[in-house]
């Protein structure tokens, strides 16, 4: 089967995520950490690309980049190969390290780019990795102190300077967010979200509340982003009903995004 098609950002802004071979682990130790971040400064470099937001797991990475030159494929290229050939040679390892192409989620309004950001930052924390100001390996602590590698001036200026960032980090509003680069997204990423935009009702709750109150929660839900099957999946209403219920709301991306960089 083909690949579908990437899609693009108007705004030049994508959330990306690149995933170990087989859910591999990629880094070793912090000097592994280390050679990623000096290869992905060199390459942004090279290709005019800028880091808005990254994060370093185990097995995967999570980068928000600005990329007005729509150099996007040809920077993760040359970014993943680097270090690959660093990691064999490193480890001994044989074969691919990375899991076919990146993915990539384009960016297309104010809100989305700072749920991206918080959604990265919170990665390591979700993951059951400590808290998100004692992980090093992210751009979060570059937000309240020295920026080496990501550019935060676009972010900082939205929210308000550091101690906006601070009150942003723990503002409710902007927490309905899942990494979202294929059409199915899995049901623990799309069963926070619908938690967060039912304000603490139980996705399989929603079926039994009175006729009006569901309705209402299931365009709540649809404005979140969640798909029709998502919602049927997760909340056991009929698609029939979803359908009629939600036919005139649109998902909450359509708003254009500030240029701050």
């Amino acid at each position: 089967m083909p690949r579908p098609p990437r899609q693009y950002s108007e705004f030049g802004l994508y959330h990306v995520m690149l995933r170990g071979s087989g859910k591999q682990i990629i880094f070793e130790d912090d000097s592994d950490r280390r050679t990623f971040l000096k290869l992905l400064r060199e390459k942004t470099a090279a290709d005019d690309v800028k880091v808005i937001a990254w994060c370093l797991m185990g097995n995967h990475v999570h980068l928000l980049l600005d990329d007005p030159e729509h150099a996007l494929s040809h920077f993760m290229h040359a970014l993943a190969t680097a270090y690959a050939r660093r990691f064999n040679d490193k480890t001994g390892h044989a074969g691919a390290v990375f899991q076919g192409r990146f993915a990539s989620v384009p960016i297309a309004s104010d809100a989305q780019l700072l749920q991206a950001v918080r959604y990265i930052h919170e990665n390591p924390v979700k993951a059951g990795m400590g808290s998100i100001d004692a992980f090093p390996w992210s751009s979060y602590r570059e937000y309240l102190g020295e920026a080496r590698v990501a550019d935060t001036a676009m972010v900082l200026d939205m929210v308000g300077g550091r101690e906006g960032f601070l009150r942003f980090c723990s503002d409710g509003r902007f927490g309905s967010y899942c990494f979202r680069a294929t059409r199915r997204v899995s049901d623990d990423d799309a069963l926070e979200v619908v938690r967060c935009a039912l304000g603490g009702i139980e996705p399989t709750d929603v079926k039994k509340l009175p006729r009006e109150r569901r309705d209402e929660a299931l365009r709540s839900l649809r404005a979140a982003g969640i798909t029709v099957k998502e919602m049927e999946r997760l909340t056991g209403v009929g698609h029939n009903t979803i359908s009629r219920v939600t036919k005139c709301v649109n998902p909450r991306l359509a708003c254009g995004v500030r240029r701050g960089l």
